[in-house]
C-alpha cells in the first residue's frame, strides 16, 4: 500500500537523529518530491505527534524556519539541548563532539 506524502515526511523526520538536522528541501527530496519543500513545512506546521521531532527540520539556508510547539525560541533551545550546530549552508549540519 502506498503511503501519503505526509506519512512519508513524518517517517523521514522520525529518523533524523538527535544532533542532526535536514532542510525542508532535503526531506521533500527523500520523500520523493524534491520541489515540495513548502509542503513539508505544511506537514510540520500541522504535526503535533511527539514522536516526530519536527524541530530538526530547518530551512535550506540554515535558518530555523517555524516551530508550532512554542515558536523559534523553543526550537532553538531544543536544538541547542541536542548539541546541534546548524550552519548557514545547504544541508551541512554537523553535531558537536
Amino acid at each position: 500500500m502506498k503511503s501519503s506524502f505526509a506519512e512519508r515526511v513524518r517517517d523521514i523526520v522520525r529518523k533524523i537523529p538527535k544532533g542532526q538536522t535536514l532542510s525542508y528541501m532535503k526531506v521533500a527530496a527523500i520523500a520523493g518530491n524534491p520541489r515540495a519543500a513548502r509542503a513539508v513545512g505544511t506537514v510540520m506546521k500541522n504535526n503535533y505527534d511527539p514522536t516526530v521531532p519536527c524541530h530538526r527540520v530547518i530551512r535550506a539556508d540554515g535558518s530555523l524556519g517555524g516551530y508550532n510547539r512554542g515558536g523559534l525560541a523553543k526550537k532553538k533551545l531544543l536544538l541547542k539541548s541536542e548539541k546541534t550546530i546548524y550552519l548557514n549552508s545547504l544541508d551541512r549540519e554537523v553535531s558537536q563532539q
